[in-house]
């Protein structure tokens, strides 16, 4: 099952596998080999191996970060890349809350250059509200795990009042813009400001009321369950997961939303994760063997498009 998608200098791809616990490593031709089984893997419920990140700095360090879930939490380690598979982790951050659901778990270098994480309220919605804890969060640190210089709180986190984000993507101006699954009414687009809260559990959707900031853009649940998120060709492109879609949503210059657009609609069924490569292409992959979908006997796969 395909989680995440991170792309090296050379255009290839690394992808991990939530329940198996594998790294891969994709070409634009479609070649895929295994770097190799992440250490310390425990899938549970939407735990297992989530996010990927490439260092900014690979050609220097070689550094490929991991949002993972252990036995007792979810963690990002990090590793030294080479052709001879995972060698040690490296600690970055332990104790985000672990639970069956609601791991969040995408992880993305910033155009800041620092290291950034979305956590999931664990099915405990009161933790979202407490800063406290790492859990409903969107975290920002240094790419060794300290709370990056800036940040609102002297923490590691950014913002808060979050259930569960999956997808995080800036434009060109810098602008942060995140995914975030709905409980029974709204999935949400939000664009994300430092310190701000965003609302759950009390507000679901918008109607914040100026306490809690709204979203830029929601969807009936039916239609979303947004997670993946990639800025490509004027526009935020977000992968459906009930939804069964891609959506395109165009940007204008102050980077406010328009009116999103369905492609895909239940061809291929659930989509989870969505990234732009540096040729430009954009990269989603299905998410049917996920133990919420419908397996084809050709899933999962990974897609390409060239967007426009």
């Amino acid at each position: 099952m395909p989680w995440a998608i991170a792309f090296l200098p050379d255009g290839d791809a690394l992808v991990t596998e939530r329940d198996s616990g594998r790294l891969l490593r994709v070409t634009p031709h479609g070649q895929v080999r295994t770097v190799g089984t992440v250490p310390g893997v425990e899938p549970f419920g939407e735990g297992g191996l989530l996010g990927v990140a490439v260092s900014p700095s690979f050609g220097q360090d070689r550094l490929v970060y991991l949002y993972f879930s252990t036995a007792t939490d979810n963690r990002i380690m990090r590793f030294r890349y080479s052709d001879s598979g995972i060698g040690s982790l490296e600690t970055v951050v332990t104790g985000i809350p672990r639970a069956s659901i609601h791991n969040g778990g995408r992880l993305a270098f910033g155009p800041d250059g620092m290291l950034w994480a979305s956590t999931g309220e664990h099915a405990e919605p009161g933790i979202s509200q407490d800063k406290g804890s790492l859990g409903g969060k969107i975290l920002r640190m240094t790419p060794d795990g300290r709370p990056a210089p800036g940040n609102p709180f002297g923490t590691l986190v950014w913002t808060y009042g979050h259930r569960n984000v999956q997808g995080m993507a800036w434009d060109d101006a810098g602008r942060m813009y995140a995914t975030e699954l709905g409980q029974n009414r709204f999935d949400e687009i939000n664009r994300i400001q430092k310190g701000h809260n965003y609302g759950w559990p009390v507000v679901e959707g918008a109607g914040g009321g100026g306490t809690y900031t709204d979203p830029e853009l929601t969807w009936p649940t039916d239609q979303a369950s947004p997670s993946g998120a990639a800025i490509a060709a004027g526009s935020l492109w977000v992968a459906a997961l009930r939804g069964e879609r891609l959506w395109q949503i165009p940007l204008d210059r102050t980077g406010a939303l328009g009116t999103p657009v369905a492609h895909f609609t239940g061809e291929y069924g659930r989509l989870r994760a969505v990234a732009r490569a540096p040729d430009g292409t954009l990269w989603f992959t299905t998410s049917n063997r996920d133990g919420r979908g419908s397996p084809r006997p050709d899933d999962d796969k990974i897609l390409v498009i060239r967007p426009g």
